[in-house]
């Protein structure tokens, strides 16, 4: 969890960074302990108005292609920079004419218990072909969960941020100029 002038200044340092032809415009950025998810918008191919919906969908499909291998030795170099400087893995994705793809994610290890009631829920989700393990089985619940409590996390989250910039003011606050973030 970073603040939101942490994120701010995280979206400075990539808006200044990147190449200005990369982007249209950096469409999101998400950050969270092990990586920095990088979004960017580009430009849809130019179609005939009267082309189908497959034509339309093979076009985006193919920008998005031309963009990744073309764009590959610069989002590279960004992402070596980004990485050493914020201590954590840079994933690059697109939006393209209300398409979105991701080009690269990591996905964390994440440890917990459960009880047998908790693990019966992923195996039936596993039965009902749901998913296909109880990793899959726990990954679908956080985004059932992340669907419908958009609410309660954001005002969680603000609460968050408002003990970070408590903390930040006790007695044992690092200066402002040595923030991980400035390095």
């Amino acid at each position: 969890m970073i603040t939101t002038e942490q994120h701010e200044k995280l979206r400075g340092w990539f808006a200044g960074r990147l190449p200005d032809d990369l982007f249209e415009e950096v469409a999101e950025l998400t950050v969270d302990r092990e990586e920095i998810t990088v979004i960017g918008r580009i430009p849809e191919p130019r179609l005939a108005e009267d082309a189908s919906a497959a034509e339309r969908a093979a076009a985006l499909k193919a920008r998005i292609e031309e963009f990744r291998e073309r764009t590959r030795e610069a989002r590279i170099e960004v992402a070596r920079e980004a990485e050493h400087r914020f201590r954590r893995k840079v994933s690059w994705g697109v939006e393209c004419g209300g398409e979105r793809a991701m080009f690269t994610h990591i996905a964390a290890p994440v440890m917990t218990r459960l009880r047998q009631p908790e693990r019966q829920v992923l195996d039936t989700l596993i039965a009902g072909g749901v998913a296909r393990s109880r990793s899959d089985a726990l990954a679908w619940c956080v985004r059932l969960v992340q669907r419908h409590t958009d609410d309660w996390l954001t005002e969680l989250r603000e609460s968050l941020e408002q003990v970070q910039r408590v903390r930040a003011q006790g007695p044992d606050a690092e200066p402002e100029d040595a923030a991980p973030d400035d390095e």
